[in-house]
């Protein structure tokens, strides 16, 4: 153990060394903020609406409450008083910008019904703002019907249908209340914690591959092997990679959490700082150590980098599976299709951020299912690479083919 601890040593000192890994670990993090700046500033320029002037003939007294009422609901208009009437102001608003008028009489107030003349640039959701306003003139035509104020408040409260979440106790019949916007917070903001993890300490195992191509290049492989057993030297670049992730990950966050109080309005080291996020953590760092033996044992078959095959490059692809997942799990969570992606070692590491992420009730039966089929097959893999490296980091001048490979594993 001691001599894999001075190779992760020396794999991390090597690559802190080199300008373009070092480039490639700070300009990660500054093109996603960059990228999402960007795309903030091009959606806030689209979704920001002008405020609409809404000319009102107001013989009922009620502009005031109106006010109160669009600022309340902080809709998209400003009320003004005017006198004119609806014949003038039917010609005259279609000169103006941006601007609508309305006529609040006892006779569309007995009718129910109140005409609105717009200019022809008024934007498509004004009209669904200004029904917002009834339910003061809704009020005041219920007072004179002479209701009390109880009955004028029961009648205009309304009625909704509002959708509930039925209990996983299905034999209980309980029903539990709609989920507030913070309990989805504090479900995924450590998710996507321990989704930052997993792609930083994988895309730095990545770079296994290129280490032990250009070993078995630059022949210094042998040179290491004289003083080493192969297992030693896969075991510290498995160890050193995972360092470099999480330095990797130090420097995300070190960008990543300053944007994020400065763009969200939400307690995050609360919502982060929860005992789930052990688990998360737990999930990420299994996930680097199963494709991390694959890297380290397809790396040693390959001649170089830029001679890689289909097969070689399709184990690459292995990390970005759960991505197919993610459209099935985010629809249901608990369905058949998110559990099998979580039994599936190459997908489970993704499939399992993702559902503890949306489900408020963990199945810890399938959790625990899951992770034992991540433990086992981290061994198993780490085994069957351990033969491979041991042949494949001394094969030179050409890829190892599948039956090649599969030669080694039998030996």
């Amino acid at each position: 153990m001691r001599n894999s601890l001075k190779v992760a040593k020396w794999e991390m000192k090597r690559n802190l060394k080199n300008k373009s890994f070092m480039i490639g670990i700070f300009l990660t993090p500054v093109l996603f903020i960059g990228f999402m700046l960007i795309g903030s500033l091009f959606g806030g320029s689209e979704g920001e609406e002008a405020v609409t002037r809404v000319l009102v003939n107001d013989q009922l007294g009620v502009l005031d409450t109106l006010n109160e009422t669009a600022e309340v609901l902080d809709l998209n208009i400003a009320l003004e008083a005017t006198d004119k009437s609806a014949a003038v102001m039917s010609e005259e608003i279609e000169g103006m910008e941006n601007t609508a008028y309305v006529m609040l009489d006892d006779s569309a107030l007995e009718s129910g019904v109140f005409p609105v003349y717009t200019s022809d640039d008024v934007n498509s959701y004004f009209m669904n703002q200004l029904q917002a306003l009834t339910t003061p003139l809704k009020t005041l035509q219920l007072q004179q019907l002479g209701l009390t104020e109880e009955e004028t408040a029961a009648i205009s409260q309304g009625l909704i249908f509002e959708e509930a979440a039925v209990s996983e106790s299905a034999g209980e019949g309980e029903q539990e209340g709609t989920f507030s916007n913070e309990d989805t917070l504090k479900r995924i903001v450590p998710g996507a914690f321990g989704g930052i993890i997993l792609l930083s300490i994988v895309f730095s195992g990545m770079y296994i591959f290129q280490s032990a191509s250009q070993e078995k290049k630059d022949k210094v492989a042998e040179i290491m092997l004289s003083s080493l057993t192969p297992g030693e030297l896969m075991q510290g670049k498995i160890i050193g990679y995972f360092g470099l992730g999480m330095v990797q990950l130090v420097v995300f966050l070190a960008f990543g959490i300053p944007f994020a109080l400065w763009n969200l309005d939400i307690p995050l080291f609360e919502y982060l700082l929860v005992p789930e996020l052990l688990l998360y953590i737990a999930i990420a760092v299994l996930g680097y150590f199963l494709y991390a033996a694959l890297f380290v044992g397809v790396g040693a078959t390959m001649a170089d980098m830029s001679s890689a095959g289909n097969f070689q490059g399709l184990v690459m692809m292995l990390p970005f599976l759960p991505f197919l997942f993610i459209g099935p799990v985010v629809s249901d969570p608990s369905g058949l299709t998110a559990q099998i992606g979580s039994y599936v070692p190459f997908t489970a590491p993704g499939v399992l951020l993702l559902r503890l992420s949306m489900l408020d009730t963990w199945p810890w039966v399938e959790i625990i299912i899951s992770l034992v089929i991540l433990v086992i097959s981290i061994w198993i893999f780490m085994k069957l690479a351990g033969k491979i490296f041991k042949t494949g980091i001394l094969m030179y001048g050409k890829n190892a083919t599948p039956q090649e490979i599969w030669k080694w594993i039998r030996a």
